[in-house]
């Protein structure tokens, strides 16, 4: 570039700079006086008649949790009260961390016109479904999720609108777009006419060599992505043939593995078929999704290697029964592997208990409906695992998965006062966690007494 020319992005750039250094000196005093002349919150004291321990594995008696802020400051056996702080009586509750679910889509939701409605619909139409959907997410109890694939980075908006006060919704992790291979699991493109089929590339999340792999997981840094995802095998509601077949080579999983860890990133791993699995956990994945057909070697690996397995199992038995009721829920390439996968996924989930396997909940909510992410609990506990597990699995197993352990996944001093209850004991009913009538997410109740508080927006 010549001296003294300036590109129309340069340009751009510095017009927006020299903006925002303007606006930010106007307003700066302003800024600073609406927070000097803010209030301090009156603390809050939940009596909680129950209080699940999510870290001891026990449920306490009678307790107190103290909030200031979003934050708990005192957990106290037995009742109690501090000066000039509201008390929220929980009579006949069990009070718990909020609920965590480590494997969303939160700007999708399968319908009879899903496939229809995603060559009609624009983003903007997906994006403003999705705060609706988040909605209905955190009145369910989940007040954070991670959001494993979107389209393009929409829930990075999504997320930073919660943040931000602008909408109600859990907290976000989010992977923006999974990382697949051409014609792969990730390939938007696949069933589709050739001249629908787009020519896409690392930029687009679809890689074909480590080279790629490496340029993918930069783009995602780029877009300010939370953590990342990768699709190994096939899967299910994708148009091609294959839910297990391995599609990502040893060399490629492992450069993608290698360069999120390089980034900080936890990386989730999309897997039905047992070869996609133990390539994913050799690589140093932290987590396995679905894990549909793993096998003995594959479990074993997986304690090894302090590998935590996702199960989304209401799911494989949701597609199951939605197939085997209606010949035609799905398109023929779908259906076909929607049948295999429900009993297969019941089985394996068991066995991998049984073997040892850590577990953190998942559910895949988006492809059943959202704010329903509590069904995959009786199932859990169907398949052998005590109730007490499947809620720790919810709380401070998926926050460790998560690495956010130290601010959420259980109801402790400085942690975040993410708080829910529900009309009873879940770990003597399990399917009262469907039952949700309490939710409070970083000290702000949004839901009380089973109905819905008006959101405010905080955002300015």
């Amino acid at each position: 570039m010549a001296v003294g020319t300036m590109t129309t992005a340069g340009r751009a750039r510095r017009a927006a700079y020299s903006f925002a250094l303007l606006a930010g000196c106007a307003l700066a005093p302003l800024g600073a006086q609406a927070q000097d002349a803010a209030p301090a919150a009156k603390p809050v004291v939940l009596h909680c008649p129950a209080l699940l321990d999510s870290v001891a594995g026990k449920m306490l008696g009678q307790s107190s949790v103290v909030i200031q802020g979003d934050r708990v400051t005192e957990v106290v056996s037995g009742y109690v009260t501090r000066p000039e702080a509201e008390v929220v009586e929980l009579a006949g509750e069990t009070c718990l961390p909020g609920l965590i679910d480590a494997h969303v889509h939160l700007s999708n939701e399968f319908t009879p016109t899903v496939y229809s409605d995603m060559l009609h619909f624009n983003l903007a139409d997906w994006v403003v479904r999705s705060t609706v959907w988040a909605k209905r997410t955190l009145l369910g109890g989940f007040t954070t999720v991670r959001n494993l694939g979107d389209s393009h980075y929409e829930t990075v908006a999504l997320r930073d609108q919660i943040n931000k006060g602008w909408v109600a919704g859990p907290r976000i992790l989010t992977a923006g777009p999974a990382i697949g291979s051409t014609g792969g699991h990730a390939d938007d493109g696949d069933g589709l006419r050739m001249d629908l089929q787009p020519d896409v590339g690392a930029h687009d999340s679809i890689i074909n060599g480590t080279a790629d792999a490496w340029k993918a997981v930069r783009e995602h840094y780029k877009q300010n992505v939370d953590t990342i995802k990768i699709m190994t095998t096939g899967g299910v509601l994708d148009l091609s043939g294959s839910v297990d077949n391995s599609q990502l080579t040893e060399e490629e999983t492992k450069a993608l593995v290698a360069a999120a860890h390089e980034y900080g990133y936890i990386v989730g791993v999309h897997a039905h078929g047992a070869e996609g699995i133990r390539r994913a956990v050799v690589a140093g994945a932290d987590s396995i999704e679905h894990g549909t057909f793993m096998d003995a070697q594959d479990m074993k690996l997986m304690k090894e290697h302090g590998t935590y397995y996702v199960p989304t199992i209401y799911t494989g038995t949701y597609v199951t029964e939605k197939a085997k009721g209606n010949p035609h829920a799905y398109p023929p390439a779908v259906q076909a592997k929607a049948l295999l996968v429900g009993p297969q996924l019941m089985k394996t989930v068991g066995d991998a208990y049984k073997a040892g396997v850590k577990f953190a909940y998942g559910t895949d909510a988006g492809v059943y409906p959202h704010g329903e992410n509590w069904k995959d609990f009786p199932l859990l506990v169907q398949v052998g695992m005590p109730a007490m597990y499947a809620l720790q699995m919810a709380t401070i197993n998926a926050a460790t998965l998560l690495k956010k352990d130290k601010d959420i996944g259980s109801v402790a001093a400085g942690k975040y006062a993410d708080i829910v209850a529900v009309p009873g004991d879940p770990t003597k009913d399990i399917t009262l966690m469907g039952k949700v009538d309490f939710v409070m997410k970083g000290g702000v109740v949004f839901k009380k007494g089973g109905a819905e508080q008006v959101f405010t927006s905080t955002a300015h």
